[in-house]
């Protein structure tokens, strides 16, 4: 039987790296097309020795597939994607064009009037473990951002059980690849090295996603999410640590309500290939070049306050692993295929 033909849009970037290291090694489809514009006519094992054996040149123009990746930024995918929509083709866009369902979001977080607003509703929202059902009939997934990805797992089954007010407040810190290859001054070896910093103090890209997600699970009343992004001198991972009220009454007192709030998490995850719910803080040495996302949730007696903490890989989970996760429910495959592998350590 013919392994389904798949192509990435933009390899040239951390997300389409990562996206065709994981998919040569998938056994159930075959990447047969990659287009860089900056590295066009090179070979891609040339381009990326790591990649070596893959045999695949670089092109300006994409070549014959069933599925596609996007991994263009945000703004320019949304034009190479309609196209490939208008062909049959499945696709995975790995940008923030088809996240959001309001199509009045986009100029405020990004900058740009949408200009396939009908688009928007038809995008299911990637999240295996919120829309499995949906992706498996998709023809066009939205990967989910990295922090959101984080984030929302923390989150989920708390907001969902009516465990913890609507007021909630989200750490992350993040890797430096979450910021592109692109040449910036702040992820200058010089300048990120040895420092640590929050930014997006007014409000990240990322937090209506989050809105979004959260609020879609328990509608009333609409969480009031505060989420500060950090900076930190590290190649891959998100460590998120998020912070709400309990609702009094919900869970016991002492240990048994750590006891509770850990059956909880542990019930909503059971079936979950890639989410485990462990006994102690994770660190993102933990998830490294994996898909996993590793959550710990814990209680402050003192303040009544939920504490939960999510580890990912922002590559793997955040980005490539995900959109890979996704391709698999989109083929009907078994949805671990190509992406059981553990996570380097150290």
């Amino acid at each position: 039987m013919a392994k389904t033909r798949v192509g990435i849009i933009n390899v040239t970037g951390y997300a389409g790296i990562e996206l065709a290291r994981l998919l040569w090694g998938h056994p159930e489809v075959k990447l047969t097309s990659v287009t860089g514009r900056s590295a066009a006519g090179h070979k891609l094992d040339d381009y990326f020795p790591h990649l070596a054996g893959t045999g695949l040149t670089i092109k300006e123009k994409l070549g014959e597939c069933d599925l596609v990746f996007s991994a263009m930024p945000h703004k320019d995918s949304v034009a190479v994607i309609a196209p490939l929509l208008e062909s049959g083709l499945k696709v995975v866009d790995i940008s923030a064009d088809f996240r959001l369902k309001d199509a009045a979001a986009y100029p405020l977080w990004y900058g740009f009037a949408h200009p396939l607003p009908n688009l928007l509703s038809q995008a299911v929202f990637g999240l295996p473990e919120l829309h499995r059902d949906r992706i498996k009939k998709a023809r066009l997934v939205a990967n989910p951002g990295c922090y959101p990805t984080g984030a929302i797992l923390a989150l989920a089954p708390a907001v969902k059980e009516g465990i913890i007010g609507p007021d909630i407040v989200i750490d992350s810190k993040s890797g430096i690849s979450g910021a592109g290859r692109t040449l910036n001054l702040t992820t200058h070896f010089a300048e990120a090295d040895e420092d640590a910093t929050a930014y997006a103090l007014g409000g990240h890209r990322h937090l209506p996603e989050i809105v979004q997600e959260l609020a879609a699970l328990r509608p009333e009343p609409v969480p009031a999410v505060t989420f500060v992004p950090h900076l930190i001198p590290m190649t891959r991972g998100i460590l998120t640590t998020a912070y709400a009220t309990l609702t009094p009454g919900r869970l016991a007192e002492g240990s048994q309500g750590e006891e509770e709030l850990l059956a909880l998490y542990r019930d909503f995850y059971k079936n979950e290939p890639f989410v485990r719910v462990i006994g102690t803080s994770p660190h993102t040495k933990h998830t490294r070049g994996s898909n996993f996302c590793l959550i710990h949730p814990a209680i402050d007696h003192r303040t009544g306050r939920l504490c939960v903490i999510a580890a990912i890989d922002n590559l793997v989970k955040g980005a490539a692993g995900q959109a890979i996760q996704n391709m698999n429910l989109m083929l009907g495959l078994p949805e671990t295929t190509g992406l059981t592998a553990p996570a380097l350590f150290p």
